[in-house]
């Protein structure tokens, strides 16, 4: 099977499966998962959160900030130097 005939085949659940078993380091049988099942995992779940999800919802999303430092507006200050 092809990494996208796997991804065909994925659903919510499915995808809530694999995301458990990265947090958790192991399957739902108890079984560890190794680096590269979890690297994976990770890849499925992004391609599909992807192709399926709005980009707020996806995992790791951080909404944009109003400016580029902070999300408060500061004044400036004159630096002195003594």
């Amino acid at each position: 099977m092809s990494f996208q005939q796997l991804l065909n085949n994925l659903n919510p659940q499915i995808v809530g499966s694999l995301k458990r078993a990265i947090e958790l380091g192991k399957w739902p049988n108890g079984a560890a998962i190794t680096d590269e099942q979890r690297r994976l995992c990770a890849e499925a779940v992004a391609s599909w959160e992807k192709r399926n999800l709005p980009e707020e919802a996806r995992v790791g999303y951080v909404p944009p900030k109003n400016t580029p430092c902070a999300d408060k507006t500061v004044d400036e200050q004159k630096l002195n130097w003594v």
